[in-house]
């Protein structure tokens, strides 16, 4: 399943994301992200299995699963291109208005530039594009956070 950044970590992806027709016929086991619209649907079954998570496109609000955070592990949201910016407001609502506490997942056109203004809003994963190297993007990462670090130490008191 590759690799994902988690915390500041590169490690496996313990999860699949699942769309289109994967979602006919009967589920593969382990972790799996559904569409919130497959969510919605089968929401009982699902909740039952314990190892579900669900992704978010754009237009598709964090109101939309208010009642089932508290069960959710994961919530992912997608960006098809990296010119739509919805998902950077979702995460923000995650974390501040629902105080969602689980894993805030960013997949889909994930690019280095974006990570460290993704992490300001509440993402703490991510799926870097698959034709981008990973290990930069982290790379790249932390470098943001010691400039931020560095500048912040810098700044008078006031």
């Amino acid at each position: 399943m590759g690799k994902v950044i988690i915390d500041g970590a590169i490690v496996d992806n313990q999860w699949q994301r699942l769309e289109g027709d994967t979602l006919e016929g009967e589920l593969p086991t382990g972790n799996i992200i559904v569409p919130l619209a497959y969510w919605q649907a089968n929401r009982d079954a699902l909740l039952s299995r314990g190892d579900v998570a669900v992704w978010l496109a754009p237009g598709e609000e964090p109101k939309d699963l208010e009642d089932d955070l508290g069960a959710l592990p994961l919530v992912a949201i997608h960006f098809p291109a990296f010119k739509d910016g919805r998902g950077y407001s979702y995460a923000r609502e995650l974390r501040t208005r629902y105080n969602f506490k689980g894993e805030v997942r960013a997949t889909g056109d994930v690019l280095r530039d974006q990570l460290f203004y993704m992490t300001r809003c509440g993402f703490n994963a991510f799926e870097v594009r698959e034709d981008r190297s990973i290990e930069e993007a982290l790379q790249g990462l932390k470098r943001s956070e010691e400039h931020t670090s560095e500048l912040q130490s810098r700044s008078p008191s006031r």
